[in-house]
């Protein structure tokens, strides 16, 4: 088995783009409409592929082989960066209340309706593939519950800090391990019913990683975020909000687990078999839906 020996290489990957240009594409959004948006993603995905490193390229375009089953050609390399920069206008209006011309289907809502009126609560398992903010919305297709990510306390950058203007609850929503109140706040909101989610296909520095079968190769996946799921002992939902086309997305929400278990004397054994299973679904949908997964670093950890 090939050792894991960088737990975090996404870390070094730098934020492209200020503060600066960011507000500007949203005031030009906002101000004369989705329309104007849409068309300025055509330039602004040009100039981050041409523009984006020689290393970040490679990953992906290793990525798109593996999941298109074919080698990736340039065109492929463009689908992915315009589908990550389409997610990113559409959570500009998302976050704003803006929905008019969305088309959302859903599929598996029940799982969180039929939770909420139970009064009992859901981890909902991601990745960084198509749009949280989109998985948001499910608050209004029907089922209002509180939806709350449990993530590491980390400094955001330019964007995190641009789309917590836009919608302050988006910060409020989020609720960060390493401080005390953590896990109450996450047993609380599990508690009301609520969703609790956690984005299972990476890590931060210093999180303990583990080599689990992935798009036919051993890729480095995180232990922690399976372990917190064991911890809260809740049902266990996979939630994947897929980009389709211009504003159209798919909300899929999918039984994964009536609880994680990791019983001590098997630990090691059992978390490896959580984490494989996660990994065959994400690699299904990863083959389905190719164009809509957005980690841009060596994720397979092939690069000297």
């Amino acid at each position: 088995m090939r050792p894991v020996t960088d737990a975090a290489a996404w870390t070094r990957v730098p934020e492209r783009g200020g503060g600066a240009l960011l507000r500007l594409m949203v005031r030009i959004a906002l101000g004369l409409g989705w329309h104007a948006g849409h068309a300025l993603l055509y330039p602004i995905t040009l100039f981050y592929l041409t523009t984006s490193p020689a290393a970040q390229k490679r990953a992906v375009r290793r990525y798109l082989t593996r999941a298109l089953g074919r080698d990736a050609a340039w065109r492929d390399l463009w689908r992915l960066y315009f589908c990550f920069a389409a997610t990113m206008l559409d959570r500009v209006f998302l976050l704003t209340g803006r929905t008019a011309g969305y088309r959302v289907e859903i599929e598996g809502l029940d799982l969180l309706k039929d939770a909420a009126e139970a009064r009992r609560g859901t981890v909902l398992l991601g990745a960084h593939m198509g749009s949280f903010e989109a998985l948001r919305a499910v608050g209004g297709a029907g089922a209002p519950v509180e939806v709350r990510m449990l993530m590491h306390a980390s400094p955001g950058g330019a964007a995190d800090a641009l789309f917590d203007s836009l919608d302050p609850s988006r910060a409020a929503a989020i609720i960060r391990l390493g401080q005390p109140e953590a896990m109450l706040e996450a047993h609380e909101a599990l508690e009301r019913g609520g969703v609790i989610g956690l984005l299972a296909d990476r890590a931060p520095r210093g999180e303990r990683m583990l080599a689990i079968p992935f798009l036919g190769a051993e890729a480095p996946f995180p232990g922690g975020p399976m372990t917190l799921a064991a911890i809260l002992h809740m049902p266990v939902v996979l939630g994947f909000g897929l980009w389709l086309g211009p504003r159209h997305y798919l909300l899929r929400f999918e039984p994964f687990a009536d609880a994680i278990d990791l019983p001590r004397a098997t630990r090691e054994a059992a978390l490896r078999s959580w984490l494989t299973r996660y990994a065959a679904r994400l690699d299904e949908v990863c083959r389905a839906h190719p164009y809509n997964w957005f980690n841009f670093y060596d994720f397979w950890q092939e690069d000297p």
